[in-house]
Formats: C-alpha cells, structure tokens, sequence
C-alpha cells in the first residue's frame, strides 16, 4: 500500500509540475497514469464493498473523458468529456449516497446554489453550443458536493471529511476550468486546476482506506 500511495503522489506532482511548467507531452503522459495508479491504490482496499466499486469506475470513466480531450475533434471532444465527466461525478455520487439516509439541511443547499448560479451567470453568454452540456456538469459537481457535505454534517467521521474535501476540491476544478477558459484567463489557472482536480480524486480515493 506504502509503495502505490508514494507512487500516486509521485506521478500527481510530475503531472501538476508539467502543468505548470511543460513540456506539454509530460502533462499528457502524466495525467492518466496517475489515474491509473489511483484505480491500482483503490484496487488494494482490504475490504472493498460492492458499492466502493463505483468510485473505481468513475475513475476509469474519468480516464476516459482526459483521453477525449486530447483527441483531434474540434467541437465532439469537449462535449464527450463533458459527458464522461458527468457521469463519473454521478457514479461517485450513488457512492456517496449508498449508505446514508437522505436529509436536508437548508444552508448548505442555500449556499451550493448561489455558488452555481454565481459561475454559470459568469459564463453563460460564452458557453454557445456547449451551455447546456457545461451547465449540466455543474450542476452534477454541486450535487456531488451536496450530498459529501450532508453526510458530514450528520456523521462527521474521518471518511466523511475525506469525502467533501475531494468533491469541494473537484468543484474548484471545474469552477476554475469554465471561468478561466470562457471568461477571466489568468497565468497559472492550469496549475491550479491540476492541483484540485488531482487532489479532489485522490481524497475520494483515500475515503475507501478508511
């Protein structure tokens, strides 16, 4: 276990390197093995439940949607990464959901919701033909991200807290990703986005060593 966590951490910290510093065939080496080695560290969990099977596939979905973003398709390949994203985050989500009985505490709610409205109200007017797939995505981080916090709400356990610190971290990826690439461009926004995206799986990942 030793080994593959130190390799996780080694091959995420050359892909966020790459990303902020190049070259860029680095970056795309780097990106997907190290979601690889995250599917290989979830793999060697003792006691994997069904259910915690789900999180491996929305990583390997994830893989998949990367891959579609470095493919030569001019308009397909966004709208395709879009969708496997979504459906990763929704994978992780009925993870999440799976052993927890469904509540509603209102600030939590209240807030999710001024943050996506606040992002998508930043962005709407550059999105053209992918508003809709974008504003999609969105809503399926927030709700990803509602679901982590209310489990941490009502069960403030370790993995919990793992949980909504890798979706909130997921959030800011993508938060940062839309702002950046349809409205406000700023110098090191890959590297951030690298950072919390690496950073946001591997926390949902560390949540099944719990």
């Amino acid at each position: 276990m030793l080994w593959s966590f130190l390799a996780v951490l080694f091959s995420g910290w050359l892909y966020v390197d790459a990303t902020y510093r190049g070259p860029q065939w680095q970056r795309w080496l780097f990106k997907p093995i190290t979601l690889l080695l995250l599917v290989g560290w979830a793999w060697q969990v003792p006691m994997l439940k069904l259910i915690d099977y789900l999180i491996i596939a929305g990583l390997l979905v994830t893989l998949i949607g990367d891959v579609m973003l470095l493919l030569p398709l001019p308009r397909q390949q966004m709208f395709y990464a879009i969708s496997a994203f979504f459906l990763a985050y929704l994978l992780y989500t009925m993870r999440f959901i799976a052993d927890m009985a469904i509540t509603f505490y209102w600030p939590i709610s209240l807030t999710l919701f001024i943050i996506g409205t606040v992002t998508i109200s930043i962005i709407w007017n550059r999105l053209e033909m992918l508003r809709w797939p974008i504003c999609t995505l969105i809503g399926m981080t927030l709700v990803m991200t509602w679901v982590a916090a209310e489990r941490y709400f009502f069960l403030p356990n370790s993995e919990n807290f793992t949980l909504i610190v890798g979706s909130s971290l997921l959030l800011l990826a993508n938060i940062i990703w839309f702002i950046s690439q349809y409205r406000y461009h700023f110098g090191a926004d890959s590297a951030v986005v690298s950072v919390c995206y690496f950073a946001g799986h591997f926390m949902i990942v560390r949540s099944l060593w719990f």
